[in-house]
C-alpha cells in the first residue's frame, strides 16, 4: 500500500484534478483552491487513522482468519480467480450496506454528514471525510474481513480498487455521453454520483454503490434521472461557507444536528424530474 497503493492513487488524483478542469460536469460554485486546500487538511486525520489502524488491524484479522480457517472464502474450495471475484463482490456489497448505515443511523450519519456538507462536488471531495467516521470504519471493515475470510493481500488490493473508485466518481469530470452510459452498466460514475450528493433528500438516499451500481439496481435505490444541471450539491441545512470552515467541520459531529430543511425552513423538492442523459 505504501509503496505501490498510495503513489498510484495521488497520481490518478493528480490526473482527475486535470480532467475535471479541462472538462468540468457541474459549474463549480465556490473557490476551487480554498475547497481542495479545506477538504486536503481535513483528511488528515483521517489518512492517518487509515495508515496506523484502518488497514493494519483488518490486515491483522485477515491473517489471524486465514491461520485458523475462519471465514466464507477460507470454507469454499475455489479456486484462485474466483476468490478474487467473489472477494470483490463480497466486500463491495458489505460497502453498499456500510454507506447505506452511514446514511440511516443517526450516529454514523452525524460524522458522514460532514463529507456530503461539502458545497460543491469533485475529486476533493474523495477526502473529505472526519476522523470520526473512519474510526468507526475500522470495526466494520474488520467485521466484514472475518466473516468473508478475505486474505491480506486480497484485502489491499480491493482497498486500492475502492480508494481508486472513490475518486473516479466523486471527480467533476464530463465523460463521453456514450462511454458513461457503457461504463454505468457495470459502475458507479460521476453523474451517477452527483445525484447522491443532491440537497433533495430522497435523491441522497440512492445511488449507494462504491465500485459496482449492480447493487442499486438490485435493491431499486438506483437514479439516473436527473440532470447535472438541475442537482443541486450539499446539505439542505448547511450552505452558507463561513459555516463549513475546518474547525466548524471537525466539531460538526459533537452538535445538535439540523433537520433535512433549508435556511428559510423550506424542504427542497423536485416537483419536475429532469431526464439525465444515463437514463434515455
Amino acid at each position: 500500500m505504501d509503496y505501490v497503493g498510495r503513489p498510484v492513487l495521488a497520481c490518478l488524483f493528480i490526473v482527475l484534478l486535470l480532467l475535471q478542469w479541462r472538462f468540468p460536469l457541474r459549474r463549480q460554485h465556490f473557490s476551487v483552491l480554498h475547497r481542495l486546500v479545506r477538504n486536503f487538511v481535513l483528511s488528515i486525520p483521517g489518512f492517518a487513522i487509515v495508515r496506523l489502524a484502518m488497514l493494519p488491524i483488518p490486515i491483522a484479522v485477515g491473517l489471524w482468519a486465514q491461520d485458523r480457517g475462519i471465514g466464507l472464502l477460507n470454507w469454499l474450495p475455489l479456486p484462485a480467480w474466483a476468490t478474487v471475484i467473489a472477494t470483490f463482490l463480497l466486500m463491495d456489497y458489505a460497502y453498499w450496506w456500510w454507506h447505506w448505515a452511514n446514511h440511516m443511523v443517526p450516529i454514523f450519519w452525524r460524522f458522514h454528514n460532514v463529507h456530503h456538507t461539502d458545497l460543491d462536488l469533485d475529486v476533493s471531495t474523495a477526502a473529505r471525510f472526519h476522523f470520526g467516521e473512519m474510526i468507526f470504519s475500522i470495526g466494520f471493515l474488520s467485521l466484514a474481513v472475518l466473516i468473508f475470510g478475505v486474505g491480506p493481500l486480497m484485502l489491499v488490493a480491493f482497498f486500492i480498487t475502492l480508494e481508486a473508485a472513490t475518486l473516479f466518481h466523486h471527480s467533476n469530470w464530463r465523460l463521453p455521453i456514450k462511454l458513461e452510459r457503457i461504463l454505468n452498466l457495470v459502475i458507479v460514475t460521476p453523474r451517477m454520483h452527483g445525484i447522491h450528493h443532491s440537497i433533495v433528500q430522497r435523491e441522497t438516499n440512492s445511488n449507494w454503490g462504491t465500485i459496482f451500481c449492480w447493487w442499486d439496481k438490485l435493491h431499486r435505490t438506483l437514479r439516473r434521472d436527473i440532470s447535472q444541471d438541475a442537482v443541486t450539491i450539499g446539505v439542505a441545512a448547511y450552505r452558507e461557507e463561513q459555516e463549513l470552515t475546518l474547525g466548524k467541520l471537525l466539531a460538526l459531529p459533537f452538535r445538535g444536528q439540523r433537520e433535512w430543511r433549508l435556511p428559510n425552513g423550506e424542504i427542497p423538492e423536485r416537483a419536475i424530474r429532469p431526464t439525465d442523459e444515463l437514463a434515455e
